[in-house]
């Protein structure tokens, strides 16, 4: 889809950085992405890597917008400035048509993780479940999808561990590339015939420990 293609002109656009302005941070950027396409960037502090015209990529905060229709939260580090940056996008209509309205706040805007997330939404078969923290024993990574688990049900979520190890709360700990686990989940804690710790949930699925996480789940639990 072009920009002409819409009947919002540039400066109809414009209103919505005029709306926005009078609540979030100055130096923020802001960018409306509509059927896959960027029709407006405003760039902040934190310069977006995309101008008016490019297609949404498909790994993108917009593109997880345009695809759920749900409010997504992400914060992340960003290596060229060295400092976090926070990513909020929301889905939104332009001239009947799906949108994503995405914002990344300064870093000083950050909210607090744990003020963040009190559910993560998973998706199965065609649904999608917001599911409460406390009720979810793991995360895992498999075969370039994020999965969790809770009362033996499993879902799709459409963060990755890097992203989850930013919004989780602290009771979460991440114990091997491929898992992030929630410690009042934990049965107990065991070795295989190699002396590699493997983790026994309370229903009884086993994860492995990685050596680079050891001291992680040791100082979790105190062991």
């Amino acid at each position: 889809m072009e920009m002409n293609d819409l009947k919002l002109s540039k400066d109809e656009l414009e209103q919505f950085k005029t709306i926005l302005k009078d609540w979030i941070p100055s130096g923020s950027s802001i960018a409306i992405a509509v059927d896959n396409i960027y029709v407006y960037i405003s760039k902040g502090i934190h310069p977006l890597q995309v101008e008016v015209g490019d297609e949404v990529d498909k790994e993108s905060v917009a593109a997880k917008v345009l695809k759920t229709r749900t409010k997504i939260e992400i914060s992340l580090e960003n290596s060229l400035f060295d400092k976090p940056y926070y990513t909020i996008g929301y889905p939104i209509y332009i001239d009947q048509h799906e949108a994503a309205l995405i914002i990344i706040l300064s870093s000083t805007s950050i909210p607090d993780k744990r003020e963040l997330n009190k559910f993560i939404t998973g998706k199965q078969n065609e649904d999608w479940t917001p599911i409460p923290i406390e009720e979810i024993s793991h995360f895992e990574s498999l075969q370039k999808r994020t999965w969790f688990y809770s009362n033996d049900d499993q879902y799709i979520s459409s963060f990755t561990l890097k992203e989850l190890q930013t919004k989780l709360p602290d009771y979460f700990v991440r114990i091997h590339r491929s898992y992030i686990l929630n410690i009042y989940f934990v049965k107990k804690i065991t070795k295989d015939i190699t002396s590699n710790f493997i983790i026994v949930l309370k229903n009884n699925i086993e994860l492995p420990v990685s050596q680079s996480y050891i001291s992680d789940i040791r100082k979790a639990l105190e062991f």
